[in-house]
């Protein structure tokens, strides 16, 4: 398919209804918070996801014009499974909609399955229990071997989660389109992929997309809507 074909497959705001705006950065002030939301505004972005801490914040500069999304367990993942459970509450109870949560990779690396698959699941129960609508469990891509990505999937299907996700973006790299194609093969439409991680241009988005996956994780959304933009306009 031509870059051509593939631009007009998506519109503009169909694509920003792909992309988790994302704003993780330890350094982020209320005064770049406050640029991401009118970034959201402007585009329509999916989910403007934020630092547990400034849910809050959101909240009181936007109301509940915003969808919201934090991360849990963030990114280890290696923390008590009560520990993310409180976390998943809180953030819920603060106006988070979307739950990424990061698989206890230390578990996981043991072989311990049945723990890191209780740990998934008490979260996922907690997230629908507390109203949130929407969750994802970051694998960590970057630290597994093909076949233990594959099992990471069996575990985040078994475990009731939304979206399996390659990437915090802080540790071991980020997604690539092997890594997505291979994650949406083994999922066989029983969960859908999140790319995240090193995403900041137009192109690698919609490449991510065609390889697969139905989420976008990115801290430059706003780059790449304006780079899709241009090339719409371009063709």
């Amino acid at each position: 398919m031509s870059l051509v074909d593939i631009l007009d497959k998506y519109s503009v705001s169909g694509l920003a209804k792909m992309i988790d705006h994302t704003i993780l950065k330890p350094t982020a002030d209320y005064s770049v918070l406050e640029k991401y939301i009118e970034d959201y505004k402007k585009y329509g972005f999916a989910v403007l996801m934020v630092s547990p801490s400034l849910l809050s914040k959101v909240r009181e500069i936007a109301g509940n014009t915003i969808r919201l999304a934090t991360v849990v367990g963030f990114p280890l993942g290696s923390t008590f499974t009560e520990a993310k459970v409180l976390e998943t509450k809180i953030a819920v109870e603060n106006g988070a909609e979307e739950i990424d949560m990061v698989m206890n990779i230390n578990l996981f690396k043991s072989r311990e399955y049945m723990k890191v698959l209780n740990d998934m699941k008490a979260v996922v129960e907690e997230a629908k229990r507390s109203g949130a609508k929407v969750v994802k469990v970051i694998i960590e891509t970057g630290l597994l071997s093909d076949e233990e990505k594959v099992k990471a999937v069996e575990l985040v299907v078994k475990s009731g989660a939304d979206y399996v996700k390659t990437s915090t973006g802080f540790i071991a790299g980020g997604a690539t389109i092997h890594d997505v194609a291979l994650l949406r093969r083994s999922a066989k439409n029983r969960v859908k992929v999140k790319a995240a991680g090193g995403i900041r241009h137009a192109l690698d988005t919609l490449a991510m997309i065609e390889a697969g996956a139905s989420r976008i994780g990115t801290s430059t959304g706003d780059k790449i809507m304006e780079e899709f933009i241009k090339l719409k306009e371009s063709i």
